[in-house]
């Protein structure tokens, strides 16, 4: 999965997404927090919330991207809707994949980290028309590593339940 978020003129960017078998775009505007929101929405999942979503006003459009996480996958669905009054759900499906939770978590960093390696936080306020997302790009990966905490415990559990088992 590859995820990049590309200023393209002040106060609009371009997001595209693609795993192995295909890619989308979507635009955004400044006049909401599109990347705080989906810094947010990805935290959320990752932190076992089963459904969540994160909006892109692209003045009129809009894109919803929606996140069901199962057990340790996430399915992604980018909707691109004519406008704000579209009904949630509807709209026109763009990109649809299932990735591991851990992936979806990676990607996004990856991609918030390289923007920011890119551009600094100054140049991006600048060119974007807000600050640079920082507090919620942290707030992702506070999220990550607890996840990864949370899977080394259990499989460190698993790991002794199973020894226990063999020599009983």
């Amino acid at each position: 999965m590859r995820l990049t978020w590309t200023i393209q003129h002040h106060g609009w960017a371009l997001c595209f997404v693609e795993d192995e078998h295909a890619g989308a775009e979507a635009f955004a505007s400044y006049v909401t927090d599109g990347p705080e929101q989906l810094l947010k929405a990805v935290a959320r999942v990752i932190l076992h919330e089963t459904h969540t979503k994160a909006e892109f006003e692209a003045e009129p459009t809009v894109y919803r991207w929606f996140f069901h996480r199962g057990t340790n996958t996430v399915t992604i669905r980018l909707l691109e809707a004519a406008d704000r009054k579209t009904p949630e759900h509807e709209g026109k499906l763009l990109w649809q994949s299932e990735q591991p939770t851990t992936t979806l978590a990676k990607t996004v960093l990856r991609a918030f980290d390289t923007l920011s390696d890119d551009l600094g936080e100054t140049v991006y306020q600048t060119r974007w028309g807000r600050p640079f997302p920082r507090h919620d790009l942290e707030g992702l990966r506070t999220a990550w590593r607890r996840a990864c905490v949370q899977l080394c415990e259990l499989a460190s559990r698993r790991s002794v339940i199973h020894r226990t088992k063999v020599s009983t």
